[in-house]
């Protein structure tokens, strides 16, 4: 059963929209605490979770009044992943975009499913 995956959060100008989730909140559906790391002209917060607890965090990062929407990049990796896919925000959703020479697989333990590469590559792209 997949258990850990990883999350970046990168968007311009967010530092206040994010600033709620880098403290701990009982109302949140998921409970973990982003930490922030300055990245060039964007900032990133990153968080690890450690079993499928994480079921709310993509609907709770879309609700959030994004000064910059068009900034806004999602990473997700589990360790069941070979690489990680990439959410972007699109008309208010975030949305997977499909990566050359990768197929996810629905269903299963991980939240997301599974992101396997199509290409012959090793795992950890």
């Amino acid at each position: 059963m997949s258990g850990y995956a990883g999350v970046v959060v990168i968007a311009r100008d967010a530092q206040e929209v994010m600033a709620p989730l880098t403290r701990p909140d009982d109302g949140r559906e998921w409970h973990q605490c982003v930490t922030r790391v300055e990245v060039g002209m964007s900032d990133a917060w990153t968080v690890e979770f450690i079993r499928r607890d994480w079921d709310g965090l993509l609907a709770h990062l879309e609700a959030l009044p994004w000064p910059r929407p068009e900034t806004v990049q999602v990473l997700i990796g589990g360790e069941d992943d070979d690489c990680f896919g990439l959410w972007m925000m699109y008309g208010g959703r975030l949305i997977e975009v499909p990566l050359p020479h990768t197929l996810r697989h629905q269903g299963g333990s991980a939240v997301t499913g599974r992101l396997t590469r199509t290409d012959g590559s090793p795992a950890g792209c």
